[in-house]
């Protein structure tokens, strides 16, 4: 299932693919850790939880560490309580993701489907000015004691772009665009296309393991594969009768 010529929406990842939080969620990763009374971690040895659901993280971090896995809560809270702020001033939007956006609004229902709680979410998307481009945004509850399967956000993302998942041998009408596996085995689970992006955290090795269906390496690249699709699906033109 690799030809996007049938798609008429697209559901982005936000962490990794629309914006690069790694700066922020690493840096509240380490406050919380340190809250705890936990050794930090160089940042590079935290990327890996850019895109999990943040409960997961801090469970992991603490068993690593023994560390009381009650102290899962206290972590939450001190990773939210800084990150509501330095997220909207140490997020940066991914070089090309703007132009991209640009070109392909016009052609396609674009939504959001992410891991992070809607309070993070939606301030981050304004203030960074992608927010006007989506249609719908799914994110995960702020409160919730067991994290959203990301398979149940691309669902609300998918409904909120008036589509559900594809009648059997139809081909998808929906891409997952993500950069980490759990981006693409959500979007298996409902029959989407699964486009793997390498220019945020996973990488190709983890991309192809999930199954992605396509690999594009840039914003750029992305464009330019739906666009031959588009060229490709679209009707040939009538010659003219002499």
């Amino acid at each position: 299932m690799s030809d996007p010529s049938a798609l008429t929406a697209l559901i982005f990842d936000l962490d990794g693919v629309l914006v690069d939080s790694r700066v922020p969620i690493t840096a509240c990763l380490n406050h919380a850790l340190a809250e705890v009374g936990l050794a930090a971690e160089p940042e590079a040895a935290l990327r890996r939880w850019i895109g999990p659901p943040l409960r997961e993280a801090f469970t992991v971090l603490l068993a690593e560490r023994g560390a009381d896995p009650a102290l899962t809560d206290v972590c939450v809270e001190h990773y939210r309580a800084r990150y509501g702020s330095v997220s909207l001033t140490e997020t940066r939007v991914m070089p090309g993701i703007e132009e991209a956006l640009a070109a392909l609004a016009p052609h396609y229902r674009l939504a959001v489907a992410t891991s992070k709680p809607a309070a993070f979410a939606v301030p981050i998307l304004d203030r960074l000015g992608l927010a006007g481009w989506f249609r719908s945004l799914a994110a995960a509850p702020l409160v919730d004691t067991h994290a959203e399967p990301k398979s149940a956000t691309v669902a609300r993302a998918l409904a909120g772009v008036g589509l559900g998942p594809p009648a059997a041998g139809a081909p998808p009408s929906a891409a997952m665009i993500g950069d980490r596996h759990l981006d693409v085995e959500a979007g298996r689970r409902w029959g989407l296309l699964t486009i793997g992006v390498t220019w945020g955290i996973g990488d190709v090795a983890e991309l192809r393991g999930a199954g992605a269906d396509l690999l594009v390496a840039s914003p750029g690249e992305l464009t330019a594969r739906l666009a031959e699709a588009r060229a490709r699906a679209a009707p040939s033109a009538t010659p003219r009768r002499a």
